[in-house]
């Protein structure tokens, strides 16, 4: 029995070693899971985050002003970004450190400051470091199933500075605490708007069998943490965007990408899909819906099994003794469920002012269930434990420890056996070295106009800007952006393939097209037929389809003959002054 009490009893002291052993493996773990990720991420020249091709590419105009001059894109998710989202990364440019290469280190940092104030945070809930070490464990796997904190996109920043305000909060940190509402505020302000809730329900207080409002206990605190966030809230709600008011719902349900099966897919038929696994309505997060839809329940992550019965454990201390160290700071997990939840519904009626509502919900659910779970395991396994003990069977206890540690340990080896990729990285790896080369070599004001999948990756890789991109870059939320970006979709989409040269002219001279990108096969009907970027657009384009389809050749095709400057792979760059020049020929 001696082999096992050190894992669980011992520890209720709260020794110093025995502390510096569980927090040492805390971070070890988050710090394999990154560095698995990282591996991947530095495995080649021309590597990228999926959401970091929009969200971080932009900022080498830090590094370089003369990138993506006049810029529809840039542009755009330079407005978007945060406030401190933004500063922080040009902090780094000054160092001249490239936002890209950051981006990929990024996750690391963050995941052993997140797994700090989680495991900080569980002590203050059970002063016992083991069940620090079980919840930062699950945090982190449950992190690693999804691509937010690789990401480096403000998202990542969500968790290290959500759990330093809930940590400071029990504390009673006040300068600290104050300091994390502003950063959280910078970088996402919907889970500021959760911080603030919560700040307001730390105002009640149970007693004599009710709850009551008092500003004795925590008012001061409180209060100046709810001035910080309204100060932070009031100015976005003051700044305008140069792209206009956010799309309203009415306007939201006439637009195909919005659509269940839209590339910002929303409004679903089904009232699972929307209330709880749509992957911007629904309240769940993502990766556990993805579990339960194509894999199986009983993957999902051990946390949201046991921590259902942490209430129950709590409320049997004679059977589970060390319920009675669970000290009152745990009401904060429910405070935290309560407001996110109360935002999601917000979220819901106000649609789309306060953006979308699963963001309110899947990263504080993690937070939670990892913290509940931590605790609810070590309140199970320290009682089996004794029990074993009292019955004088201390191979079972140790069975049971070996087992439990074994399941918690492994979870990410039985989701890779069931082929779920772990860690959950999305890195988009180039593979048209040639072609990034090629066009790093033009002017920087360059622009290329193309369809193939390919566009997307030139801003990051060849950083030179690109007409327009597929879904991750056509976010329909501003009207104002997103009407320019289908205006000059569907104006490629014909030009692409038209057969009449004056189009393709036109098209050039009023986009300023300096190259266009095809693939080998763009020009044909079974190409246009399974290009999902072209079929998003199709209803706009019909007679231009209609037309490709009954075998008409699009004037491009002598094009390709004569004005490619590059092939490789595949692909084939087309020079617009050559077509410009073919259409004065055949004008």
């Amino acid at each position: 029995m001696k082999i096992v009490l050190p894992f669980i009893r011992s520890l209720e002291s709260g020794v110093p070693t025995s502390h510096k052993f569980w927090f040492t493996l805390s971070l070890t773990f988050a710090a394999i899971y990154a560095a698995l990720a990282l591996r991947e991420g530095l495995s080649s020249e021309y590597v990228v985050q999926d959401d970091a091709r929009q969200h971080v590419f932009w900022m080498r105009r830090f590094l370089d002003p003369e990138l993506f001059p006049n810029d529809l894109i840039a542009d755009y998710f330079q407005s978007v970004a945060p406030w401190g989202y933004t500063n922080f990364y040009r902090l780094f440019t000054f160092l001249g450190i490239d936002p890209i290469v950051l981006s990929k280190f990024l996750p690391l940092v963050l995941g052993l400051v997140a797994t700090y104030y989680c495991f900080g945070i569980c002590l203050q809930i059970l002063p016992v470091p083991a069940a620090g070490f079980i919840a930062t464990l699950m945090l982190n796997q449950n992190l690693w199933m999804r691509d937010d904190l690789v990401s480096a996109t403000p998202v990542a920043f969500v968790y290290p500075l959500f759990l330093a305000f809930g940590y400071y909060l029990l504390r009673r940190s006040l300068l600290p605490c104050l300091v994390a509402i502003a950063l959280l505020g910078g970088v996402y302000p919907q889970c500021l708007f959760v911080a603030a809730g919560i700040l307001i329900l730390q105002l009640w207080h149970w007693e004599g069998g009710s709850w009551r409002f008092s500003l004795h206990q925590s008012g001061w605190f409180c209060g100046l943490g709810l001035g910080v966030a309204l100060l932070i809230l009031s100015a976005y709600a003051l700044h305008s965007s140069p792209f206009g008011s956010v799309i309203t719902a009415t306007q939201a349900k006439a637009l195909p990408a919005f659509s269940a099966k839209g590339w910002s897919s929303f409004f679903h038929n089904d009232p699972w899909n929307y209330w709880a696994c749509g992957k911007r309505s629904g309240m769940l997060p993502t990766e556990w819906c993805r579990l339960m839809a194509k894999y199986s329940i009983l993957l999902l992550p051990p946390q949201i099994w046991v921590s259902l019965a942490l209430p129950v454990l709590l409320s049997y201390p004679t059977r589970f003794p060390l319920a009675k160290q669970v000290t009152a700071r745990v009401v904060l997990l429910p405070q935290i469920l309560l407001v996110s939840g109360s935002m999601f519904f917000a979220a819901h009626l106000l649609l789309f002012k306060l953006h979308l509502p699963n963001r309110y919900t899947e990263h504080s659910l993690r937070i939670v269930f990892a913290l509940a779970g931590g605790v609810a395991l070590t309140l199970i396994a320290d009682a089996i434990c004794q029990l074993a003990r009292e019955r004088g069977k201390p191979l079972l206890a140790l069975i049971f420890t070996v087992g439990l540690g074994a399941a918690v340990l492994l979870y990410p080896s039985v989701l890779k056996a069931n082929n779920y990729p772990f860690p959950t990285t999305r890195y988009t790896v180039g593979q048209f070295p040639e072609l990034y080369k090629f066009l790093q070599a033009q002017p920087k004001d360059i622009v290329i106009a193309a369809l193939a999948e390919e566009a997307n990756n030139l801003p990051s890789f060849a950083q030179r800007s690109i007409l327009v991109g597929g879904e991750g870059y056509a976010l329909p939320y501003h009207g104002q952006y997103y009407h320019q970006v289908e205006t000059r979709t569907l104006d490629l989409i014909q030009a692409q393939y038209s057969q009449d040269w004056t189009k393709i002219r036109n098209f050039i001279q009023r986009y300023e097209v300096d190259f266009w990108l095809l693939e080998q096969t763009a020009l044909t009907p079974e190409y246009v037929a399974q290009s999902r970027w072209i079929q998003e657009y199709r209803l706009g384009v019909t007679e231009t389809l209609a037309r490709i389809n009954s075998g008409t050749v699009p004037a491009l095709v002598e094009g390709m003959d004569k004005c490619t400057v590059l092939a490789t792979n595949g692909l084939v760059l087309l020079e617009a002054k050559c077509l410009l020049k073919s259409a004065l020929v055949n004008f």
